[in-house]
């Protein structure tokens, strides 16, 4: 054992507690007691349904369901607050191991993650997006673009905001890089947390500047 992880052992990211051996970033306890979404693989689907009439969706899928004061809610804190980026490609690896053996999701041309504005990537200093991205794009074996959608609004959170109160801000955030080469394709837009819906509306508006395009989505958790 190093001098390191004598000192400053391992905790896990979802409940604070000590990793044991040959656990990673998420203790035994917590993977089994996270509460999985798994609504990719059935007829109800929560994100299709908060998007509907707003924004026309193919697919969409969560790892888990979010709600304040739980594990999840520690987790993704952890990733975006406390510097815990590793988070980011876990949760890309586990949730890319279901989408590729999901049939809606065999059509993906590509994968591209919600920007951050560039002050608050220049704060945090990475997008806490961008693991989990490039983790569901290997595994989807697709490429992942960072480069096309961007931010052009600095915007508050929106978690828990009911929908009738979701910034129009945030709609009207984003925009496409005018060489981009997105026309005819299926693209899979990833993301933290869906709450009101109205940042994955925003994405959606400014790529389907875009001809031809059709939209999935996929996020780490959606709030309850």
């Amino acid at each position: 054992m190093s001098l390191l992880k004598l000192f400053y052992p391992d905790q896990c990211s979802a409940c604070d507690e000590l990793l044991g051996t040959g656990e990673k970033l998420i203790c035994t306890s917590c993977r089994h007691a996270l509460p999985l979404a798994h609504f990719h693989t059935t007829t109800y689907n929560p994100i299709l349904k908060l998007l509907y009439g707003r924004t026309s969706v193919e697919n969409a899928a969560a790892l888990f369901y979010f709600d304040k004061k739980t594990r999840v809610q520690h987790l993704i804190h952890n990733l975006k607050y406390k510097g815990q980026e590793r988070v980011s490609a876990y949760l890309g690896e586990w949730l890319g191991s279901e989408l590729m053996a999901t049939e809606a999701f065999k059509t993906i041309d590509c994968v591209i993650p919600v920007p951050l504005h560039k002050k608050r990537l220049k704060a945090r200093g990475y997008n806490q997006v961008a693991g989990f991205g490039k983790a569901i794009a290997t595994a989807l074996q697709k490429p992942y673009l960072d480069d096309v959608l961007y931010r052009i609004k600095a915007t508050n959170t929106q978690v828990f905001l009911g929908r009738s109160f979701r910034s129009t801000e945030v709609i009207d955030s984003f925009a496409l890089r005018e060489n981009n080469t997105l026309a005819g394709k299926h693209i899979l837009l990833v993301d933290d947390l869906i709450t009101t819906g109205g940042t994955v509306e925003g994405c959606a508006l400014a790529l389907n500047t875009t001809t031809n395009i059709k939209l999935s989505v996929a996020v780490m958790a959606i709030a309850v």
